[in-house]
């Protein structure tokens, strides 16, 4: 399937259930804590500065927001998790959004694009996120962002500790990423890209 990543447009944000978009396109669901720069990864994927917002604090992503790719296919931009500083209901909100998202869509995510930060082991929530995606049955694309804050000596160990605490197979991809330098930007192209012709 070609896609031109470049073509991308806002269509809807989501705040409730009932904003769900389901029209028979391929969706690929970004997920990520609040600071491990998500907007600032898809940014670069679809090669704009703004697309998706990126804020001076964590957590300004409180909907779940949906971005056409090409006419063909969505980008959905779900809520990040963790470090956000907001009230106790406000995140409640959002945990509902998302179990209801992974309930009720779970035959609509195409690929699950779980974006973790390289320097670290992933969270709990992290964990969380990467079961939701795993029991939709969608394949699933780990990012590993912010390579650029790490030495090249660093890159191997870390990404292996990333593998074993998220338990990957072999066969499960994790992509060495810079929202920064754009380093990882085609090999995370062609990993969606294949994800939908293996579903097709």
């Amino acid at each position: 399937m070609a896609l031109n990543f470049n073509k991308a447009e806002f269509v809807r944000s989501a705040g409730e259930p009932k904003d769900f978009l389901r029209d028979g396109l391929p969706q690929f669901a970004f997920a990520g804590r609040s600071n491990v720069g998500k907007s600032s990864v898809i940014n670069r994927l679809v090669g704009r500065k703004n697309l998706a917002y990126v804020g001076s604090s964590p957590g300004k992503t409180t909907h779940i927001n949906y971005f056409r790719l090409d006419g063909r296919a969505y980008l959905v931009d779900l809520p990040g998790y963790g470090y956000a500083k907001v009230a106790r209901s406000e995140k409640e909100r959002w945990a509902r959004l998302m179990e209801t998202y992974f309930q009720r869509e779970a035959d609509a995510i195409t690929t699950g694009v779980l974006i973790v930060d390289i320097r670290h082991r992933p969270t709990e929530n992290d964990l969380t996120m990467h079961d939701w995606f795993r029991q939709t049955g969608c394949p699933e694309i780990v990012v590993a962002n912010k390579l650029d804050k790490l030495k090249k000596s660093e890159v191997e160990g870390n990404l292996q500790r990333i593998r074993e605490t998220l338990e990957l197979g072999e066969e499960d991809m994790v992509i060495p990423f810079s929202a920064e330098k754009g380093t990882g930007r085609d090999e995370l192209l062609r990993a969606i890209l294949s994800s939908v012709e293996a579903s097709s």
